[in-house]
């Protein structure tokens, strides 16, 4: 709430809570007093009462300074900000940071999933079942009878079940319990099966467990880059808005200056005219130089609020908050060796993971397509022990051992080519993708390169337009007085206007882009190269 209500409204809160605690303190000792005089026992009541009533009086007043920041916030408080304090805030609850956070999480969660495919897993099933009917059988005979059945079936199997990601295979172990009552004859059977071990396997398929343990690693560390390389990017976009404000704050300032000159002008004009010292055609000039800049004025207010609603917008902040930049028009000297950078790049870049993951998925297609196209083979091995009986103990006693083994073959004896044909395109896939990424390494480098050329010389270029800004100013000061004097035309006189705005608004420009590339070469590197040290997050705190 101080925050939200400016660091001005804390001062006005102090100075009203410390009045009112001092003016009831001092009454409330002089009353207690005057109860206690004929009491003189009773002088530490005194003050305990005036402590008393300077504590309530506190608590009054903080509830009254609460409601104030309440009402001065919904009001529209003005707040002002930095740029550094605008980007912390944008970080936090822009919703393209938003955006960044559930899309990590979102990865986080794939990632997890991705792990349990190998791991244990544990798992109970059940399938309890009611008959009622009645079904054609078919006798020793031959012969088929109608016979009705009236059962009902509970069974319940408890599985432990291993993937193995060298072999694609799966080994599982079993136990299980079958429990069957006749209702027309009362009868009840059990059938048990307390162990079975076994393993499945797919001798010449395609192994999704062994490619998902190359690919997902690098698609997680890519998603945990992605995140922090977005924060850098909402950063970046910040910037933009930040510094459209700061313009646009600029165009209004200067709009009511210049309306104030040209307004100053005009009436020294108007002087000047009726005693013959300027020609009618240099008044009208003035006059039309007035009306200009009140139109600029207004044109200059709709833009800083357009600009005041989109910064708001993005910073999560609410809609009736007058919000103004304050702009630090020092820069740091920062200077980037670009070999530095694009290690760094190399190293922290998602955009090398992308890539990476995008040779290996290509790989993966052709393993997978030369898979399916051959041979195709799948075995299935099971042993363990089973029995029956009338009742539990029956059912688990002497268990006879049981064993199965199974194996599907699957060849494509004439399919005219398609197999092949798939093989074909999935390679023709992988160099395609080899060439792209190549394409693209070469040009990140380029850019990496390019973007640290330009930081290391815009520093300098802003010392450069601050230096024109301020003389800009000087020379419009000096063309004012010179035409006030009469030495200087009014052509000469708007010439230093524009000359003055322009430097103002090149000035501002120079600081957006400075900062604006510093933004966009830590999100490339993720590198903070003001404090020499990587970025880094609590990813924990985004997980959960």
């Amino acid at each position: 709430e101080h925050f939200l209500c400016g660091y001005e409204h804390l001062f006005y809160r102090f100075c009203f809570v410390s009045c009112c605690l001092l003016y009831y303190f001092v009454y409330g000792t002089l009353f207690a007093s005057l109860i206690c005089k004929k009491k003189p026992m009773n002088l530490k009541l005194c003050y305990i009462t005036g402590w008393s009533l300077l504590v309530a009086t506190g608590l009054s007043a903080q509830n009254r300074g609460d409601l104030a920041v309440k009402v001065a916030r919904d009001s529209g408080q003005v707040i002002e900000l930095t740029l550094q304090e605008a980007v912390d805030m944008a970080r936090t609850n822009s919703p393209s940071a938003v955006s960044a956070r559930h899309t990590f999480r979102s990865a986080y969660w794939s990632y997890r999933s991705f792990r349990a495919n190998y791991l244990p897993s544990l798992t109970f099933s059940s399938n309890p079942d009611l008959t009622r009917t009645i079904s054609k059988v078919t006798l020793g005979d031959g012969s088929e009878k109608y016979v009705s059945q009236n059962m009902l079936t509970v069974d319940g199997e408890l599985s432990i079940s291993q993937n193995v990601s060298l072999t694609g295979g799966s080994f599982f172990v079993q136990s299980s319990l079958q429990r069957m009552k006749l209702f027309d004859s009362n009868s009840v059977s059990f059938r048990s099966s307390p162990i079975i071990i076994g393993y499945s396997q797919s001798l010449f398929g395609y192994n999704s467990l062994r490619w998902d343990r190359r690919i997902e690693p690098v698609r997680y560390r890519e998603a945990k880059k992605a995140y922090v390389e977005s924060l850098e990017l909402v950063s970046a976009e910040t910037v933009n808005k930040f510094f459209a404000l700061a313009q646009a704050q600029s165009n209004y300032d200067m709009a009511r200056f210049n309306y104030n000159n040209a307004d100053t002008l005009y009436k020294f004009g108007k002087g000047r005219y009726e005693i013959g010292r300027i020609t009618e055609n240099e008044l009208l000039q003035l006059e039309i130089n007035r009306l200009n800049e009140s139109t600029n004025v207004m044109d200059a207010s709709i833009e800083m609020d357009n600009c005041r609603q989109a910064l708001c917008v993005y910073l999560g902040l609410d809609k009736n908050v007058i919000l103004k930049v304050r702009v630090n028009v020092e820069v740091p000297r920062i200077r980037v060796n670009p070999e530095q950078a694009y290690e760094l790049f190399n190293r922290n870049s998602p955009d090398i993971d992308d890539l990476e993951r995008q040779l290996l998925e290509s790989k993966s297609g052709v393993a997978q397509a030369r898979a399916n196209a051959g041979l195709k083979a799948d075995l299935y091995v099971q042993c363990g022990l089973s029995q029956t009986g009338t009742t539990f103990n029956q059912a688990y006693t002497n268990p006879n051992d049981q064993q199965q083994v199974r194996v599907g073959i699957s060849l494509p004896i004439l399919d005219w080519g398609r197999g092949r044909g798939r093989v074909k395109v999935a390679k023709s896939r992988e160099e395609l993708v080899k060439i792209q990424v190549e394409q693209q390494r070469n040009n990140l480098e380029m850019n990496v390169r390019k973007l640290v050329l330009q930081f290391n010389l815009q520093a300098e270029r802003v010392q450069i337009a601050m230096k024109t800004d301020q003389t800009a100013r000087r020379r419009h000061e000096v063309a004012r007085k010179l035409y006030l004097l009469g030495k200087s035309t009014i052509l000469d006189l708007n010439a230093s206007v524009t000359e003055k705005d322009t430097a103002s608004r090149n000035f501002l420009y120079a600081l957006s882009n400075y900062w604006n590339l510093y933004y966009m070469l830590r999100s490339m590197t993720l590198y903070d190269f003001a404090r020499h040290s990587e970025i880094s997050v609590d990813y924990k705190k985004i997980e959960n």
